[in-house]
Formats: C-alpha cells, structure tokens, sequence
C-alpha cells in the first residue's frame, strides 16, 4: 500500500475532515480514503469532441434535426497576377 502526505491543508479543511469522520465513526484517515475512492471510482470519459458532448446533452431531449441548405459548386479560385 502506498501512503501520500497532504501539505498545506487548510485549516478549515481540516476541521470539516475531522467532523466528518466523527460523524461517519471513522478515523481521518479513513475518512480521507473513502472520500478519495468515492471522487475517483466514478470512470468518466470525455467526449470525443464538442460536437458530441452537445449531442450527448440533447439526445436525452430527443434531439434536434436541422436541414442545411445544398452546397453550391465551389467557384474558381484566382489566378495570382490577374
């Protein structure tokens, strides 16, 4: 098993740790642990791109459809010098 050293934890924090874990019956240390696998047992992923993460948003809504306009043939590009 490893073991890591928190430094600069305020003291607020720490106070709020303290409570916690007496009230859950636990010692800090425990508590701290059960509290670092519960934020770390969640395995979120992130979406591939925007476009997905808002299509995920919507999906549950039912989603959206839009009609895009027909493309129009691309012109021809300029000729330097002319």
């Amino acid at each position: 098993m490893a073991s890591i050293t928190i430094r600069k934890l305020d003291d607020k924090t720490k106070t709020r740790l303290r409570v916690r874990a007496a009230q859950h019956g636990r010692s800090m240390e425990e508590e701290a642990r059960t509290l670092l696998r519960a934020a770390l047992s969640d395995d979120v992923t992130a979406p591939g791109s925007l476009a997905d993460a808002i299509g995920s948003r919507f999906r549950r809504l039912g989603g959206v459809e839009l009609r895009l306009p027909a493309r129009e043939p691309m012109r021809v590009p300029p000729k330097p010098g002319r």
